[in-house]
């Protein structure tokens, strides 16, 4: 029986391994730093108190026995791609593996002061202090209020800037319904001129349109140098005062990659093939935030390109496994696609060679995304079918 190692429990380790084990001559074993699965997506409603971090995990012992794969609760602290080693932090050395499938996600740029800032992406534990630090502000009555994101010029598609727009809207929402909105400045802040110009041009009129409606400020178009407990610094010399700020870093790639002797590109990520094979590493594949994506200027990182990735790579493991030469690629399916939420209707956003669409869709569409979320839960334990292409 073949052997797979996963290295990460996030949406593209955790795809792979129920994937393979939907293949009986496989053998699987996934580690992760943490022993729950989090569904990052969902998690934009924990500071407005809408759902928890406990509601939002899945427990990998849980997915582990739904689907037949072993838990190894661990970080992993290095790897040897070519002599397909991984050691983890408490010393234990996995080296017995014919395939091996890293999917470690990313780190995050460090700007000066970032101790200073929340991220709705970051540890799961940041999105609860975001809401204890709201309900504080919102306590005291009246505030300043400023959200948004970086970039890495090294590879633009490692940018996060959805969560930091949903985010915003939400809070928005919640201190509307409270009767405080009134009492609090609520400003958008982002180093490039055009933040969100991969979803299209449309899409940009519609966002300045949500701006205006929602009386949020923006800061755009100057690079940040620093963040202090009580704001932002910029380029051109000016400073957003903030009581609270969130802040969504972008990625390059994970340090026990950087110091592996796996092929890297400029900012960190593994060099890969449209099949998330590595050059000269058989039976190692990259997947996730951590392989660099291939494909046009207004490709991004995404949990859906990442479910893409992973499905492929488990079908092509369990050809190789049976010498059928055939490969799925993710080439054909890279597009941008998420339901911006608001707090009280969302947009469809859409984006791929042939351009992009937002499609408003007021009330109905916050619901959807919560249906979103109860079905990737579910589906994932097995409760329910999986949708086809979902």
């Amino acid at each position: 029986m073949k052997k797979v190692l996963v290295l990460g429990g996030g949406f593209a380790g955790v795809e792979t391994a129920i994937y393979l084990k939907k293949e009986e001559n496989l053998e699987v074993t996934l580690v992760s730093d943490r022993d729950y699965f989090y569904i990052y997506p969902t998690s934009i409603w924990i500071p407005t108190g809408e759902t928890t971090k406990e509601k939002i995990s899945v427990p990998l012992e849980q997915l582990g026995s739904k689907h037949g794969f072993e838990v190894i609760v661990d970080a992993v602290s290095s790897i040897e791609a070519k002599a397909k080693k991984v050691t983890l932090n408490s010393g234990r050395i996995l080296d017995d593996y014919e395939y091996i499938v890293v999917a470690l996600g990313q780190d995050k740029i460090q700007l000066k002061g970032i101790e200073n800032t929340l991220s709705i992406c970051g540890k799961p534990e940041e999105a609860v202090s975001l809401k204890e630090r709201l309900d504080v502000l919102m306590e005291k009555g009246s505030g300043t209020i400023a959200m948004g994101f970086g970039g890495n010029p090294k590879d633009t598609s490692a940018v996060r800037g959805g969560p930091a727009f949903e985010v915003l809207f939400n809070v928005h929402n919640m201190l509307k319904k409270k009767g405080l909105r009134d009492n609090f400045n609520l400003v958008f802040f982002a180093p490039m001129e055009k933040p969100g110009q991969k979803m299209g041009d449309k899409a940009l009129v519609m966002m300045d349109k949500m701006f205006g409606m929602t009386n949020i400020s923006k800061k755009v178009g100057s690079k940040i140098t620093s963040f202090e407990a009580n704001g932002i610094n910029f380029e051109d010399g000016e400073k957003i005062e903030s009581d609270l700020t969130m802040f969504i870093s972008a990625g390059k790639g994970h340090s026990v990659l950087e110091a592996s002797d796996l092929p890297l590109s400029d900012a960190g990520f593994v060099l890969t093939n449209e099949y998330n094979e590595i050059e000269g590493f058989d039976g190692v594949f990259a997947i996730g935030d951590s392989a660099s994506l291939m494909g046009p200027k207004w490709r991004a990182k995404q949990g859906h390109v990442a479910e893409v990735m992973a499905k492929n790579v488990a079908k092509n493991i369990f050809n190789r496994s049976q010498g059928i030469i055939s490969r799925n690629s993710y080439m054909e399916h890279l597009n941008i696609l998420c339901v911006m939420d608001t707090g009280d209707g969302a947009a469809f956003v859409y984006r791929d060679n042939n351009g992009g669409k937002m499609i408003p869709m007021p009330f109905v569409g916050h619901w959807m995304k919560k249906g979103w979320g109860w079905y990737c839960k579910n589906s994932k334990l097995g409760r329910i079918p999986r949708i086809p292409g979902m």
